[in-house]
């Protein structure tokens, strides 16, 4: 099908044990990606009434169809009508959430070219009400993975032209928080967001 697109802790970061880096290890070779790894946390969280968060539909305007045979359909051909957000939006104890799920093979730094200027504003408007923006990123070459508020981002992001065209591994670890993987959920993000309700602190702050 032809797809056309119009004119994406509880605690600071420390470091690994060989036990910890074996436990994250064991999940990559399930040959999940990363995105899937969130839909199944997404699940537990929904099938546990913790929260409901979910992945955003993207609108699509379905131009040909081919009828193989008159019980089934195939679309050739459509166009996205118009640019996705994020990636996954909700709630959870009264607070809206709405991040972004990237992955990279890099080792040193997070390439800003993974987002778009309408993915920043979008991440600019939901900080303006209030809500509890975020990014997930997953090193998959180094098996970890980071919460990153969206207003580290927002900053390289403006900053990208003088500056860097990438986010340091460095200031990921400094800045954001790694996740441990684990069983249920794969990917426990809310303990972040825990740490910083029980705590009274704004997640920007950091």
């Amino acid at each position: 099908m032809a797809i056309n697109y119009p004119n994406g802790i509880s605690k600071k970061y420390q470091k690994e044990t060989p036990t910890q880096k074996k436990k994250q290890h064991s999940f990559s070779n399930r040959g999940m990606s990363f995105e899937e790894l969130i839909n199944q946390s997404n699940l537990y969280y929904l099938s546990k009434e913790i929260a409901v968060v979910h992945k955003k539909p993207t609108p699509v305007q379905i131009v040909h169809v081919n009828y193989p045979k008159r019980s089934a359909a195939v679309i050739t051909e459509a166009y996205f009508k118009e640019a996705s957000t994020t990636d996954y939006n909700g709630i959870y104890k009264g607070n809206y959430l709405d991040f972004e799920a990237k992955e990279t093979k890099n080792k040193t730094s997070f390439p800003l070219h993974n987002f778009h200027e309408h993915q920043i504003n979008h991440m600019k408007q939901c900080i303006n009400q209030q809500g509890i923006v975020f990014v997930l990123i997953w090193f998959s070459s180094l098996q970890r993975c980071f919460f990153l508020s969206a207003t580290h981002v927002i900053d390289y992001w403006e900053n990208k032209e003088n500056k860097r065209k990438s986010i340091p591994l460095k200031m990921i670890e400094d800045c954001g928080y790694e996740i441990q993987l684990g069983v249920a959920p794969v990917v426990p993000y809310l303990s972040i967001i825990d740490h910083y309700i029980s705590k009274g602190d704004s997640i920007y702050e950091k």
